[in-house]
């Protein structure tokens, strides 16, 4: 998608923290649970417990959210609220498409399938 598509004028209702998508990880290194948020890469937040780290990302997405609003800036869309195709068009060497083509058609099926289960797998 476009950015264009997946971002939303700050004029319109705005996104709330909760629609936005979020991983929670330990950091051996932070000694501390790392929370970030999908849809703002650069964002991150600490936390001595997953919940806490969660709790503060989503407190620093809502002050994100409303800087941008206040700003007239664009808002990301959250993932979850945006539309997929199903279709995705991937470049790929020529050795590795014939390798892919020649693997789908030992096993009888479609080089989509085969790439479709692969990556299902990942």
């Amino acid at each position: 998608m476009t950015k264009a598509k997946t971002e939303k004028k700050a004029n319109r209702p705005g996104y709330r923290p909760e629609e936005y998508s979020y991983t929670v990880a330990w950091s051996e290194e932070d000694k501390s649970f790392i929370s970030r948020v999908v849809e703002f890469p650069s964002l991150a937040a600490h936390g001595i417990t997953q919940e806490k780290a969660l709790r503060e990302i989503r407190t620093v997405v809502n002050y994100v959210l409303e800087d941008l609003a206040s700003g007239k800036e664009l808002i990301p869309e959250p993932l979850g609220k945006r539309q997929f195709s199903g279709k995705l068009n991937v470049r790929m060497s020529k050795e590795l498409h014939r390798r892919l083509a020649a693997e789908s058609s030992s096993q009888g099926v479609s080089l989509n399938a085969l790439i479709n289960t692969k990556l299902a797998r990942s």
